[in-house]
């Protein structure tokens, strides 16, 4: 029988740590992001999972790096809006799937720790997740770049994503 599970965005976060001028880390993440996980029972393995991620949601703590990662430059947040992973297979401890930004789809592979199920003070059952990996963003076309007088590049081509996901089942 399956199970239907969603994000509880409350208690999730989908985020990124990219290094600047290859001295420090800017972390990010998106606000607005939706899951969808379809399991037999409670068992994870082979899920069917659908993410998408609203790139304009954005947030570095910095306005101006936020709008510049909006432009075209980036993300072109304008014409495509929206970020999207389907898996294809999860095995316990990867999860793989197409990753698609802008218009390129590329295979992504997260390792992933299952936290367990409980059961919450409402009585709703939740499962927890954290997964983590990394992209070349030039994989995806986001290829603007600048160099300092040092000689270093601004943004790092390498990308860490972090992800926690509590999913709660649907009755």
């Amino acid at each position: 029988m399956s199970t239907k599970w969603e994000i509880d965005s409350v208690h999730s976060e989908v985020a990124f740590k990219v290094k600047h001028m290859m001295i420090s880390t800017v972390r990010g993440h998106f606000d607005n992001f939706n899951v969808l996980v379809e399991t037999e029972g409670d068992n994870f393995e082979n899920a069917k999972i659908s993410v998408e991620i609203d790139v304009s949601s954005i947030n570095t703590k910095n306005s101006d790096r936020d709008n510049h990662l909006k432009s075209d430059d980036f993300f072109n947040a304008d014409k495509f809006g929206k970020m999207t992973f389907v898996s294809k297979s999860l095995d316990g401890d990867k999860l793989k799937g197409d990753l698609t930004i802008r218009d390129t789809t590329k295979e992504l592979t997260l390792d992933i720790d299952y936290n367990g199920i409980a059961v919450d003070p409402y009585g709703q059952t939740k499962a927890g997740f954290e997964l983590a990996g990394e992209i070349s963003r030039k994989d995806f076309g986001l290829t603007w770049n600048a160099v300092t007088e040092a000689g270093s590049v601004v943004v790092s081509d390498k990308v860490k994503i972090v992800i926690d996901a509590q999913m709660i089942k649907k009755a």
